[in-house]
């Protein structure tokens, strides 16, 4: 590429966010780039998966240290995909945000990503709370595009719809835009149908479904992405999909969040509409038939 694309995935923990970033990051490797992703969760986990299991020191390790040696930060992960972990104070002092703020700090200010070249660099951002430390992707305008990871769960949706104040609120001053919404781990019509209505009500876009796989687990059990572990199957080429679109998506997108008693109305009838596909597949069940 003749101009280096950065870009944020943020999510609520537990969604699939980190799963779903390291398999961008191996099926972006395999097509030709070369990726560098750096983890800005203070669990420390981003890039397990791109490293047999293996967890990497992260930046606040190395300034803890003391040590001047930056490139002790940058691990090498599957596919030669270059591997960051921000990390977090220690238990119990300071902001999680922290480390984030100073693995930024780390790399921009000692050339450390120049010195690597990378083609495109994936920030992978807990996405619960957008203030602080998690913030700076946004506000600064580090991501030229913003994506983010969410499910039919209600709360991941509302941890997206902070994301997406947080976004407008910087959008006036140059910050980050939507590139889009990666629904996950959807197996029912009615799921992917309320990520679908969600966009539309936001005025942004779904640029991936990702649907739900045993697939996924067996690997990470390996501590392999799914693209490593189970090349062939339909899921990774789920995951080369979105890598394909990522890497060519020009939509940048000011999302218009609801207000907090909307979103709340709009999640009653949409959980509704879900109990209402799940106990229709259960009595299909109960009479012979397949369900839903």
């Amino acid at each position: 590429m003749s101009k280096r694309k950065q870009i944020a995935i943020y999510g609520k923990g537990g969604i699939g966010k980190s799963t779903t970033t390291s398999n961008l990051s191996a099926a972006l490797s395999d097509i030709g780039y070369k990726v560098m992703q750096v983890g800005c969760d203070p669990k420390n986990d981003s890039t397990n998966t791109l490293r047999h299991g293996k967890s990497i020191p992260t930046v606040m390790d190395t300034i803890r240290s003391g040590s001047n040696d930056f490139s002790s930060v940058i691990h090498e992960g599957y596919n030669d995909i270059l591997c960051v972990e921000a990390g977090g104070p220690e238990p119990g002092v300071g902001c999680a945000g922290r480390g984030i703020i100073a693995a930024i700090e780390l790399l921009d200010n000692n050339g450390v990503i120049d010195e690597y070249d990378p083609d495109i660099v994936i920030y992978d951002v807990l996405g619960d709370v957008v203030c602080g430390g998690f913030a700076i992707p946004i506000r600064q305008g580090l991501a030229e595009q913003i994506y983010t990871v969410t499910s039919s769960d209600y709360m991941a949706i509302y941890a997206v719809n902070n994301l997406f104040k947080g976004i407008l609120k910087y959008s006036g001053s140059g910050g980050g835009l939507l590139g889009g919404i990666i629904g996950n781990s959807i197996s029912k019509i009615a799921q992917r149908e309320m990520i679908q209505d969600f966009s539309q009500q936001t005025e942004t876009e779904v640029i991936e479904y990702v649907p739900r796989s045993p697939i996924v687990t067996r690997c990470e059990l390996d501590g392999k992405t799914t693209i490593e572990g189970a090349p062939e199957s339909e899921q990774a080429e789920v995951y080369r999909e979105l890598a394909r679109k990522v890497i060519n998506n020009k939509q940048k997108f000011i999302p218009r969040p609801f207000d907090v008693d909307d979103l709340s109305d709009w999640g009653s009838t949409w959980v509704n509409k879900l109990l209402l596909e799940q106990k229709t597949a259960i009595e299909g069940i109960q009479d012979g038939g397949t369900g839903v």
